[in-house]
């Protein structure tokens, strides 16, 4: 089973980040919501770092504004550091020096919305 951590997952429905979780499960996928607030999202346990994730990842997504994104970054790059790992920057999450600092620490960045890149669509997964 592939496996994607959302960093920056939520409890709010009407949130891209709740909306992630729910088109990854959807499309099979083990899903690690990343959230330092919440306990569960859409009846997942939630880890409070990438660090907590128990599994290798095929997948990270971002849902967080550009300058916790960059702060955040070493800890994305330690999460990816199996071979393969794509590290999804969706809309809004990063801006040029988040993209420049992520492919200098090596992340196999993705500019883009990693919903959309399953084949799903954000309004398929209602508020």
């Amino acid at each position: 089973m592939k496996t994607i951590a959302v960093v920056g997952a939520s409890a709010s429905r009407y949130k891209f980040g709740n909306k992630c979780v729910r088109a990854y499960r959807d499309a099979g996928y083990q899903v690690y919501p990343v959230n330092p607030t919440e306990r569960e999202i859409e009846g997942l346990p939630v880890c409070r770092t990438l660090a907590e994730v128990p599994a290798p990842l095929d997948r990270i997504s971002v849902y967080l504004p550009p300058p916790r994104t960059l702060s955040l970054l070493p800890a994305i790059a330690s999460a990816a550091s199996a071979s393969g790992t794509e590290v999804w920057f969706n809309p809004g999450s990063a801006d040029n020096a988040v993209l420049a600092e992520a492919r200098r620490l090596g992340i196999n960045a993705r500019p883009g919305c990693s919903i959309v890149d399953i084949g799903r669509r954000p309004g398929q997964f209602p508020d």
